[in-house]
């Protein structure tokens, strides 16, 4: 057997937090609870007619194939869009690379590609790699709460745009953009430029009506809306033409190479349907208690600073907040040891310690993009909860602030 320092590391780590008497989960954005009725359905696959191989020709294969299909129209249905205008990946990341760099692959002579300044870096990466082969990259500007500059992109919008690329509600300050204002926008100067949408943090949350809002491409991810981890997909418009980025032998999808995820899709669909049938309810709640979270600690918390917009404008789910004379990492570890789990500006950017871009763009300063909070409220928390998370935070802010190099201002 090899031992592992790392192993040991971690087991230790764990030992001395031990397991708090009552746990709260934040930390949605990055991963989460899934459905009981998605993990049900995902069991139910892996046993019956969903462990085959969708494209071979026998009876399991064509039974995995039938499972395929109809959850491809659910989510269609859930997109208004047809079930083969979804390519499945393995998470919204891969779905947004495909989206960049497949789309500039696909030929054509325009080179240039306009994403915000505070798209997920999934977008923005493949965006700035594209450089290297004569693309250029332009970010526009957002105001203090994250809205796009309109003017600004109405500007850079000519004959060499290939792409357009915002997300109509950002992961991590929860701004809803115009998406319908913008792509109008857009399509009014030049109808061939194509128009792609990271939907991770939208889908389910607001409406999204692929055919009616002349998206080009859209990106989803399962555990988005509490479905499993290890799922993606892309909305690719009919006539739209990609490039594959992956190669290898392919299944049913002509973008994307390997045997597809039947369990993972059947158990994304599942949520899917979760969530749309109990939309309403689900974004009441969400709200409500986003608001209950956003008010008791800017009420109660001195030098708090809201990241995102307020009210409608935000997400329902989103609440984003920096604590001056605090270091975000060190609020996640002392939460933690009150059974409160959240997450540090960025998933992105959190282990290399480096400010957000996001917040960066908002024009946080630097102490205050380190200060950040990102929390997420789900369909699977009670008032109780969020009850019991401002009584913890109060504490946490004091001790930190109280060792923190930069209290006294």
């Amino acid at each position: 057997m090899i031992s592992s320092d790392v192993t040991k590391d971690i087991a230790d780590l764990l030992a001395a937090h031990g397991i708090p008497e009552r746990e709260v989960y934040l930390d949605a954005e990055n991963s989460g609870p899934v459905f009981p009725e998605a993990l049900e359905a995902m069991h139910n696959a892996y046993l019956g007619a969903g462990r085959g191989h969708p494209s071979i020709t026998h009876r399991i294969g064509w039974e995995t194939y039938e499972t395929l299909y109809t959850r491809s129209l659910m989510i269609g249905e859930a997109l208004h869009c047809k079930p083969d205008e979804i390519v499945y990946t393995h998470s919204g990341t891969e779905a947004n690379n495909l989206a960049v760099t497949g789309l500039a692959q696909a030929g054509g002579k325009r080179k240039k590609i306009i994403v915000s300044a505070i798209e997920h870096l999934s977008v923005i990466f493949p965006a700035e790699r594209l450089q290297e082969h004569g693309y250029t990259v332009v970010k526009v500007p957002v105001d203090g709460e994250g809205f796009v500059d309109l003017d600004f992109l109405s500007e850079q919008v000519d004959g060499d745009t290939l792409l357009v690329s915002i997300a109509p509600v950002n992961h991590e300050v929860g701004v809803k953009q115009d998406i319908r204002a913008i792509i109008e926008l857009v399509k009014d100067k030049d109808e061939a430029v194509k128009i792609h949408c990271d939907a991770c943090d939208a889908f389910c949350r607001m409406p999204l009506d692929m055919e009616r809002l002349g998206i080009d491409l859209a990106s989803f991810s399962s555990h988005k809306v509490y479905g499993p981890k290890g799922v993606g997909a892309l909305y690719v418009k009919e006539g739209t033409e990609l490039e594959p980025i992956v190669r290898g032998q392919l299944s049913t999808q002509k973008l994307w190479a390997g045997v597809e995820n039947i369990p993972g899709i059947v158990g994304f669909a599942k949520a899917v349907e979760m969530m749309t049938q109990n939309r309403e309810d689900y974004i009441t709640r969400m709200t409500a208690l986003r608001d209950r979270l956003i008010r008791g600690i800017l009420d109660e918390i001195d030098d708090t600073l809201l990241n995102g917009p307020a009210g409608e404008a935000r997400a329902p789910d989103n609440v984003n907040i920096s604590f001056l004379n605090c270091e975000g990492e060190a609020m996640t570890v002392e939460m933690s040891l009150k059974g409160v789990y959240l997450s540090s500006g960025s998933a992105c950017t959190s282990r290399i310690l480096e400010p957000s871009h996001v917040l960066l763009a908002l024009k946080r300063k630097y102490e205050e993009a380190h200060g950040s909070v990102l929390m997420k409220t789900t369909p699977f928390l009670t008032v109780s909860d969020i009850e019991y998370v401002l009584t913890c935070f109060p504490e946490a802010v004091q001790r930190i602030r109280s060792i923190s190099p930069f209290r006294g201002g």
